[in-house]
């Protein structure tokens, strides 16, 4: 079998494609992904044997080009970043293809956090866009943000299952439930990051109830203050 490559490009904008990966794109022979992925990287695939994939039928694809690939290399692309937010999909092409190659990207949650001024080394993140049950994470939400610390979060559309849809007005209203005074929490919410289409909310969590948000978005609630290294002045003046 050829090789396999599972990468990531970026959160939309093709200038957040990293040189790597559009080597590994321009060079390769099938290319496998989501509308909005392919879209991303639409200027790098002329001439590839090219499958556009959905949720609903992206195993029946999987399956149907595994023995017709023989030594052509195939390339499966993910928005943002491959490592985050995308393992079951990842598993799932480990256990069909065998050795997969994986090719980090730009996360939208990075983009996110530069735009909020918000550093990751004193945040947490934590993505509820995933199949499996999310309550530990609501509460792992919860005790990040009781301790203080910023978070930026990935929410979960899921609009044809209200109980699983669990977006920015449906995180508003459970902090508001499980005690937390949102009108005083600061949040970002930023649709389709890095494209032209990017739009941005800045304003309380309360703020963000009943309004929607589309499936591109991505949360940052701000509890960061200033600490420069001029607090740490004995790192230098002793």
């Amino acid at each position: 079998m050829g090789k396999i490559y599972a990468v990531g490009v970026g959160p939309g904008s093709p200038k957040y494609v990293t040189e790597i990966v559009k080597d590994i794109v321009q060079n390769c022979d099938v290319i496998i992904g989501y509308k909005y992925t392919l879209k991303t990287i639409e200027n790098l695939i002329e001439g590839k044997e090219i499958y556009e994939i959905t949720m609903n039928d992206q195993e029946k694809s999987y399956q149907k080009i595994l023995p017709q690939l023989g030594d052509k290399t195939l390339v499966i692309p993910f928005t943002g970043d491959v490592n985050f937010s995308e393992s079951e999909v990842v598993d799932r092409l480990i256990e069909i293809f065998g050795e997969v190659e994986i090719v980090s990207g730009i996360s939208s949650i990075q983009v996110a956090a530069s735009r909020a001024k918000v550093p990751l080394d004193k945040s947490k993140v934590i993505t509820m866009h995933v199949t499996t049950p999310i309550e530990d994470k609501k509460l792992e939400l919860q005790k990040a943000l009781i301790d203080g610390f910023s978070v930026i979060l990935v929410p979960r559309p899921w609009p044809k299952q209200p109980d699983k849809h669990f977006m920015p007005s449906e995180i508003a209203v459970y902090l508001r439930e499980h005690n937390f005074d949102t009108t005083k929490l600061r949040v970002h919410v930023f649709e389709a990051i890095t494209t032209e289409n990017e739009t941005r909310f800045v304003g309380s969590v309360k703020d963000l109830e009943g309004k929607e948000f589309s499936d591109l978005s991505v949360m940052v609630f701000n509890q960061t203050s200033l600490d420069s290294y001029m607090n740490y002045r004995w790192q230098w003046e002793n």
